[in-house]
């Protein structure tokens, strides 16, 4: 068995997308007793990505919550980490989304760099961020999502850098207040 820690988990699992995915994780989770905290999942190409924060009893070891994920039939040849989570559960103020930027167009090494140089200068904190690429025209074009905390009194400020930035990348930018 695993190391005791509070009971409180990181579990992530990464394989093959399939139907039902969810379903089985989180069905199986509920089942043993986990309340779950925050909960992301992502598809990643032909795979996905699943990651939460749950609480368990003290009595429950990661090695236990691995094993049992390890023989759901839609994840048994998934990577699957379950690690000790020793972070508070409830987010700080800067974890609180106040807006979404989106950039958008063609291919551009770095934008990721750039826009979260832009981000960090100014005080901003990114709380999500994903980045889709999508078939356009014959190529592809890119989607980039950041879910972002701005400080009041930066907003202007942001949005104009994040612009500026994106432009002259010959990039798309809009930044909504959530």
């Amino acid at each position: 068995m695993g190391t005791l820690v509070n009971g409180t988990f990181l579990i992530s699992i990464v394989g093959r997308d399939t139907v039902g995915v969810v379903s089985m994780v989180t069905n199986f989770l509920f089942e043993t007793g986990a309340n779950l905290a925050d909960t992301s999942f992502a598809v990643l190409g032909e795979g996905f990505e699943f990651s939460c924060v749950a609480e368990f009893g003290d009595d429950t070891s990661e090695a236990e919550v691995a094993e049992g994920l390890q023989s759901l039939s839609l994840v048994k040849d998934a990577a699957i980490t379950v690690t000790p989570f020793s972070f508070e559960l409830l987010r700080g103020a800067t974890g609180v989304i106040t807006h979404v930027v989106e950039i958008t167009g063609g291919d551009r090494p770095g934008l990721l760099a750039r826009i979260s140089d832009v981000l960090v200068e100014y005080g901003a904190n990114i709380v999500r961020m994903s980045s889709h690429r999508v078939a356009a025209d014959g190529g592809y074009s890119y989607r980039t999502r950041f879910a972002v905390n701005v400080q009041n009194g930066r907003v202007e400020a942001v949005e104009n850098a994040l612009s500026n930035t994106a432009g002259s990348m010959r990039l798309n930018c809009a930044v909504t207040a959530v």
